[in-house]
Formats: C-alpha cells, structure tokens, sequence
C-alpha cells in the first residue's frame, strides 16, 4: 500500500490475477480503511466462488453437496446476475461449461465493482480499480482531467487499439485470446470461438459490462447488433485479419 500526496495505491494479487486500487482522493483514515475491507472483500470472493478450491461453496454447489440456501447470501445474488446475463444474452452467456458450475465470468467484475463501491461509500470518489485489466472507473484522475484507459491491440503487441477516456463513471471489459488464447466457447456447440481477436465494452458498472464483453464475444458475428440495442454499452471489436468495427455510440469514449 503506498500513500502519497497525490492518493493511494495498492496491488493485490488474488483470484489467480492482479487488482490494483489507484486512488486519487485525499487518503482519509475512513478510505484506509474500506481499501482494507475491499482487498478483505475480494480474498472472501475467491474462497467462495474458485472452481479450483474443491471446498469452496461454489464447487461444493456444483457436486450436489450443498442446497443454493445453504450457501453465503451472496452466492444467490451471483447467481440471479448470471441468470439475467444468460436471459439478455439469449444464452450465449453460460455458467454451464461442460457441465459444471463455473459463474467465473461474472464473479471478477462483481467483486472489482463491490471493492469500487466500498471506496465509494467511504468518500473516495476519484478511483480507478483494475481486476485483471478490466476496470471500474469514478470521477476523474485529476481535477478537471478524465481517466484515460489504454485498450491493448490484440494482434501488435505494444500497440492500442484506441484509449477510452472516462467523463464520468464507466467501466470498461475486454475479452480476447491474446493472454490467453481460444479460451471462450459457444456454449451451443461446445467450441471455442475465433470470430474476434478482441472485444471491448464500455457501460455504467463493471459487473454486466464484463459480462456482456463475454457474451458478445462468444456470439461472434451477432454481437455488433446485439451490443447496439444494449442500453448504454457501446463496443469496439477487433477482428482475426485486424479488421475493426465499433458501435455507433462509441465514438463517445475512444478515438
């Protein structure tokens, strides 16, 4: 944790990634402390929802062990979320992979938007909180100057495609294969999707706009009108040949 003049930062790796808390307010005992709730916060997330924890609920929840009410309240409300995922995507969203019981591709967003609205709460209103390069955007970096986000080109490594610059708050997602390669699947056909090198979406909240990145990713050549009747997210989307396209509102948030 490093606090300066200029705010407080801290890096914490969980979850199997790197969040990263940047805040530009004036460190305040009560901000000190929500930063330390909010890393807290996000261990708990990881004990409750990883698929690689055999003891964790959600796994336990997976095998038949356990009943969803016997489970954390907030394992019901990842699960409402993903249920409403999965209907406005018309099921090309899924916590169903192969059979198993996997909300991951909510759980991260969720968590990175509960730590922001943590700092939030505590009367930190100029944040920037990164989980795993997906982020959940308030206020402005510095009075005055908005909080610009470099969106990686997934084909030129040490490239941007474009650089998202938050007015006020947003939250940015992008799902790609360049870290990770074909790692997103048609839930329909149970094979993984190459329509797109990368797709980024920008909206309000984190925890439906890394959602909707997901699932418009996994839609292929469908996603783009799919995202255009979305109230208030916009796309970018970067194709196998380099090839662009963005939605029409996007023009707002990046070049």
């Amino acid at each position: 944790m490093s606090d300066t003049a200029s705010g407080l930062r801290h890096v914490e790796h969980v979850m199997g990634s790197v969040f990263s808390f940047d805040i530009r307010d004036t460190p305040t005992p009560a901000i000190h402390r929500a930063l330390e709730e909010a890393v807290r916060h996000l261990h708990h997330v990881d004990e409750v929802f990883s698929t690689y924890r055999p003891d964790s609920c959600i796994s336990r929840l997976g095998r038949g062990e356990v009943r969803r009410e016997d489970c954390p309240p907030e394992v019901l409300e990842v699960l409402f979320l993903c249920a409403h995922a999965t209907r406005v995507s018309d099921g090309w969203f899924s916590i169903a992979p192969e059979g198993t019981l996997d909300p991951s591709g909510l759980v991260k967003g969720w968590a990175t938007e509960a730590a922001s609205r943590l700092l939030q709460e505590a009367g930190a209103h100029h944040t920037c909180v990164n989980g795993g390069g997906d982020v959940q955007l308030r206020g402005s970096a510095v009075p005055g100057t908005p909080w610009r986000v470099g969106i990686a080109h997934p084909l030129r490594p040490g490239e941007l495609v474009t650089v998202v610059t938050a007015h006020d708050d947003l939250a940015v997602a992008t799902s790609g294969t360049a870290e990770r390669g074909a790692h997103i699947f048609d839930p329909h056909s149970g094979e993984p999707v190459t329509a797109f090198a990368s797709i980024t979406l920008v909206g309000p909240r984190l925890t439906l706009t890394d959602t909707y990145a997901t699932a418009a990713f996994a839609m292929g050549e469908g996603a783009r009108d799919w995202v255009e009747a979305l109230h208030d997210h916009e796309a970018l989307a970067v194709l196998p040949d380099g090839e662009e396209w963005r939605t029409t509102g996007f023009h707002r948030y990046g070049s």
